[in-house]
Protein backbone atom coordinates (compact mmCIF):
# COMPACT_ATOMS: atom_id res chain seq x y z
CA UNK A 1 0.00 0.00 0.00
CA UNK A 2 2.41 2.27 0.57
CA UNK A 3 4.29 1.36 -2.09
CA UNK A 4 1.88 2.66 -4.28
CA UNK A 5 1.09 5.86 -2.56
CA UNK A 6 4.71 6.44 -3.03
CA UNK A 7 5.11 5.64 -6.69
CA UNK A 8 2.06 7.82 -7.58
CA UNK A 9 3.56 10.84 -5.48
CA UNK A 10 7.01 10.32 -7.44
CA UNK A 11 5.24 10.43 -10.70
CA UNK A 12 2.96 13.50 -10.10
CA UNK A 13 6.53 15.60 -9.07
CA UNK A 14 8.14 14.22 -11.88
CA UNK A 15 5.74 15.36 -13.97
CA UNK A 16 4.49 18.90 -12.42
CA UNK A 17 8.59 19.70 -12.62
CA UNK A 18 8.65 17.85 -16.35
CA UNK A 19 11.55 15.30 -15.34
CA UNK A 20 12.21 12.00 -17.00
CA UNK A 21 13.54 10.07 -14.16
CA UNK A 22 13.02 6.33 -14.29
CA UNK A 23 11.41 4.81 -11.21
CA UNK A 24 14.02 3.13 -8.63
CA UNK A 25 13.38 -0.42 -8.00
CA UNK A 26 13.79 -0.30 -4.08
CA UNK A 27 11.41 1.22 -1.44
CA UNK A 28 14.68 3.18 0.00
CA UNK A 29 15.37 4.36 -3.92
CA UNK A 30 11.99 5.46 -4.35
CA UNK A 31 11.76 7.21 -0.91
CA UNK A 32 14.83 9.02 -1.82
CA UNK A 33 13.44 10.14 -4.85
CA UNK A 34 10.83 11.21 -3.80
CA UNK A 35 12.61 13.13 -0.60
CA UNK A 36 14.86 14.97 -2.92
CA UNK A 37 11.98 15.92 -5.42
CA UNK A 38 10.13 17.64 -2.34
CA UNK A 39 13.14 19.30 -1.24
CA UNK A 40 13.85 21.14 -4.40
CA UNK A 41 10.37 21.60 -5.09
CA UNK A 42 9.05 25.40 -5.35
CA UNK A 43 6.37 26.95 -2.69
CA UNK A 44 3.51 26.35 -4.34
CA UNK A 45 -0.14 24.70 -4.03
CA UNK A 46 -0.61 21.19 -5.14
CA UNK A 47 -3.49 19.45 -6.62
CA UNK A 48 -6.09 17.70 -3.83
CA UNK A 49 -5.60 14.06 -4.36
CA UNK A 50 -1.51 14.57 -4.25
CA UNK A 51 -2.02 16.12 -0.79
CA UNK A 52 -4.66 13.44 0.45
CA UNK A 53 -2.05 10.74 -0.85
CA UNK A 54 1.19 12.58 0.49
CA UNK A 55 -1.21 13.24 4.18
CA UNK A 56 -2.05 8.89 3.70
CA UNK A 57 2.02 7.90 2.99
CA UNK A 58 3.33 10.04 5.92
CA UNK A 59 1.47 9.64 8.47
CA UNK A 60 1.65 5.61 7.61
CA UNK A 61 5.49 6.22 7.15
CA UNK A 62 6.06 7.96 10.36
CA UNK A 63 3.61 5.81 12.66
CA UNK A 64 5.93 3.03 11.27
CA UNK A 65 9.31 5.15 12.59
CA UNK A 66 7.50 4.97 16.03
CA UNK A 67 5.93 7.82 17.57
CA UNK A 68 6.79 8.79 21.18
CA UNK A 69 3.93 10.20 23.19
CA UNK A 70 5.55 13.54 25.93
CA UNK A 71 3.11 12.12 28.48
CA UNK A 72 5.07 8.91 28.17
CA UNK A 73 8.43 10.71 28.79
CA UNK A 74 9.86 10.79 32.12
CA UNK A 75 10.93 14.43 33.15
CA UNK A 76 14.29 15.72 34.31
CA UNK A 77 13.32 18.29 36.26
CA UNK A 78 10.01 19.94 37.11
CA UNK A 79 8.42 20.91 33.69
CA UNK A 80 11.69 19.72 32.09
CA UNK A 81 12.31 16.55 29.78
CA UNK A 82 15.50 15.25 28.21
CA UNK A 83 14.68 12.59 25.08
CA UNK A 84 17.28 11.69 22.62
CA UNK A 85 15.80 10.71 19.65
CA UNK A 86 13.81 12.03 15.62
CA UNK A 87 11.88 15.00 16.61
CA UNK A 88 9.71 14.52 13.50
CA UNK A 89 8.20 11.44 15.35
CA UNK A 90 7.42 13.33 18.63
CA UNK A 91 3.80 13.44 19.59
CA UNK A 92 3.58 16.76 21.50
CA UNK A 93 2.43 20.44 21.48
CA UNK A 94 4.74 22.09 18.98
CA UNK A 95 8.42 21.04 17.90
CA UNK A 96 10.88 23.91 17.27
CA UNK A 97 12.59 24.09 13.75
CA UNK A 98 15.96 25.64 13.23
CA UNK A 99 15.23 27.48 9.75
CA UNK A 100 16.77 29.89 8.06
CA UNK A 101 15.68 33.38 6.99
CA UNK A 102 14.09 32.40 4.01
CA UNK A 103 11.67 30.37 6.33
CA UNK A 104 10.92 28.12 3.62
CA UNK A 105 13.10 24.60 4.44
CA UNK A 106 16.33 23.58 3.44
CA UNK A 107 16.39 22.64 -0.87
CA UNK A 108 19.59 20.29 -0.56
CA UNK A 109 17.89 17.31 -2.04
CA UNK A 110 17.96 14.83 1.19
CA UNK A 111 20.10 16.72 3.09
CA UNK A 112 20.21 15.27 6.81
CA UNK A 113 19.59 18.85 8.46
CA UNK A 114 16.18 19.09 10.70
CA UNK A 115 14.92 21.89 8.83
CA UNK A 116 15.38 19.71 5.79
CA UNK A 117 13.67 16.51 7.96
CA UNK A 118 10.94 18.85 8.80
CA UNK A 119 9.55 20.10 5.83
CA UNK A 120 10.01 16.23 4.77
CA UNK A 121 7.66 14.43 6.94
CA UNK A 122 5.38 18.00 7.70
CA UNK A 123 4.41 17.44 3.44
CA UNK A 124 4.56 20.06 1.08
CA UNK A 125 1.86 22.43 2.62
CA UNK A 126 4.70 23.49 5.14
CA UNK A 127 6.71 25.12 2.87
CA UNK A 128 4.00 26.88 1.38
CA UNK A 129 2.31 27.98 4.22
CA UNK A 130 6.02 29.35 5.60
CA UNK A 131 6.57 31.21 1.87
CA UNK A 132 2.97 32.78 2.80
CA UNK A 133 4.33 34.30 5.55
CA UNK A 134 7.42 35.64 4.09
CA UNK A 135 4.99 37.18 1.66
CA UNK A 136 3.05 38.68 3.71
CA UNK A 137 6.06 39.96 6.35
CA UNK A 138 7.43 41.69 3.40
CA UNK A 139 10.87 40.59 4.44
CA UNK A 140 13.44 37.69 5.61
CA UNK A 141 12.88 36.35 9.10
CA UNK A 142 15.47 38.08 11.49
CA UNK A 143 17.32 36.02 14.29
CA UNK A 144 15.75 35.29 17.57
CA UNK A 145 12.40 35.69 16.19
CA UNK A 146 9.46 32.75 15.85
CA UNK A 147 6.92 32.13 14.07
CA UNK A 148 4.11 29.56 14.19
CA UNK A 149 2.65 26.95 11.48
CA UNK A 150 0.64 23.65 11.76
CA UNK A 151 2.87 20.41 11.71
CA UNK A 152 0.38 18.89 8.89
CA UNK A 153 1.50 15.44 8.48
CA UNK A 154 3.70 15.59 12.20
CA UNK A 155 2.59 13.84 15.05
CA UNK A 156 2.47 16.94 16.64
CA UNK A 157 0.15 19.83 16.75
CA UNK A 158 2.52 22.99 15.24
CA UNK A 159 6.09 23.46 13.85
CA UNK A 160 7.17 26.89 15.65
CA UNK A 161 10.20 27.83 13.57
CA UNK A 162 13.17 30.24 14.75
CA UNK A 163 16.55 31.56 13.17
CA UNK A 164 19.43 31.27 15.46
CA UNK A 165 23.04 32.92 14.82
CA UNK A 166 25.58 31.65 12.53
CA UNK A 167 28.83 31.16 14.47
CA UNK A 168 32.39 30.68 13.34
CA UNK A 169 34.65 30.43 16.48
CA UNK A 170 33.76 31.54 19.42
CA UNK A 171 30.06 32.62 19.67
CA UNK A 172 29.91 36.76 20.61
CA UNK A 173 28.43 38.34 23.19
CA UNK A 174 25.87 39.27 20.53
CA UNK A 175 25.34 35.74 19.22
CA UNK A 176 24.48 34.76 22.77
CA UNK A 177 21.43 36.96 23.50
CA UNK A 178 21.00 35.96 19.73
CA UNK A 179 20.12 32.43 20.64
CA UNK A 180 18.37 33.27 23.44
CA UNK A 181 16.27 35.08 22.43
CA UNK A 182 15.26 32.03 19.92
CA UNK A 183 14.39 30.08 23.52
CA UNK A 184 12.45 33.01 24.57
CA UNK A 185 10.72 34.03 21.40
CA UNK A 186 9.91 30.10 21.07
CA UNK A 187 8.20 29.89 24.57
CA UNK A 188 6.60 33.09 24.37
CA UNK A 189 4.66 32.24 21.13
CA UNK A 190 3.91 28.53 23.11
CA UNK A 191 2.36 30.14 26.20
CA UNK A 192 0.45 32.87 23.91
CA UNK A 193 -0.99 29.95 21.62
CA UNK A 194 -2.02 28.08 24.72
CA UNK A 195 0.59 25.02 23.45
CA UNK A 196 1.20 22.78 27.17
CA UNK A 197 4.44 21.30 25.59
CA UNK A 198 7.49 22.33 23.24
CA UNK A 199 10.13 20.48 21.82
CA UNK A 200 13.46 22.54 21.64
CA UNK A 201 16.27 20.90 19.26
CA UNK A 202 19.83 22.11 19.54
CA UNK A 203 19.14 25.29 17.81
CA UNK A 204 22.25 27.31 16.02
CA UNK A 205 24.30 23.86 16.74
CA UNK A 206 25.62 21.97 13.39
CA UNK A 207 25.38 23.72 10.23
CA UNK A 208 25.14 27.16 12.07
CA UNK A 209 28.21 26.52 14.11
CA UNK A 210 27.56 27.18 17.60
CA UNK A 211 29.69 25.40 19.89
CA UNK A 212 27.30 21.95 21.54
CA UNK A 213 28.52 22.88 25.00
CA UNK A 214 27.68 27.07 25.45
CA UNK A 215 24.43 26.70 23.62
CA UNK A 216 23.27 23.74 25.38
CA UNK A 217 24.25 26.26 28.58
CA UNK A 218 22.16 28.93 27.33
CA UNK A 219 18.83 26.96 26.67
CA UNK A 220 18.71 24.95 29.38
CA UNK A 221 19.50 28.62 31.50
CA UNK A 222 17.02 30.52 29.01
CA UNK A 223 14.02 27.91 29.69
CA UNK A 224 14.65 27.12 33.52
CA UNK A 225 15.00 30.97 34.04
CA UNK A 226 11.70 31.91 31.85
CA UNK A 227 9.69 28.93 33.85
CA UNK A 228 10.39 30.65 36.70
CA UNK A 229 10.05 34.38 35.94
CA UNK A 230 6.54 33.79 33.90
CA UNK A 231 5.16 31.10 37.41
CA UNK A 232 4.73 28.73 34.96
CA UNK A 233 3.70 25.04 36.56
CA UNK A 234 1.53 23.49 33.40
CA UNK A 235 4.06 23.65 30.47
CA UNK A 236 6.31 20.52 29.62
CA UNK A 237 9.58 21.82 28.01
CA UNK A 238 11.43 18.94 25.96
CA UNK A 239 14.94 19.00 25.04
CA UNK A 240 15.51 16.72 21.94
CA UNK A 241 19.18 15.80 21.32
CA UNK A 242 19.95 13.40 18.13
CA UNK A 243 23.68 12.55 19.16
CA UNK A 244 25.31 11.44 21.97
CA UNK A 245 27.61 13.83 22.82
CA UNK A 246 24.59 16.49 23.15
CA UNK A 247 22.76 13.92 25.63
CA UNK A 248 25.85 13.48 27.83
CA UNK A 249 25.64 17.38 27.27
CA UNK A 250 22.29 17.97 28.49
CA UNK A 251 22.22 14.99 31.03
CA UNK A 252 25.42 16.73 32.97
CA UNK A 253 23.50 20.42 33.08
CA UNK A 254 20.17 18.90 33.87
CA UNK A 255 21.97 16.73 36.50
CA UNK A 256 20.48 13.20 35.05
Amino acid sequence: MLDSKLEYLIKYLLLESDQDIGMPKTADGKFELYRGLVNVRPPMAAESRYIDTENEFLTEYIAEKGITDINDLTPAEDGIYLWQGDITTLKCGAIVNAANSQMTGCYSPNHNCIDNCIHTFAGVRLRYKCAALMEEQGHYELPGRAKLTPAYNLPSDYVIHTVGPIVYGTPTDEQCELLKSCYVSCLDCAVQNGIESIAFCCISTGVFGFPQRPAARIAVDTVREYLKSHHIHDKKVIFDVFDALDYTIYSSLLNI
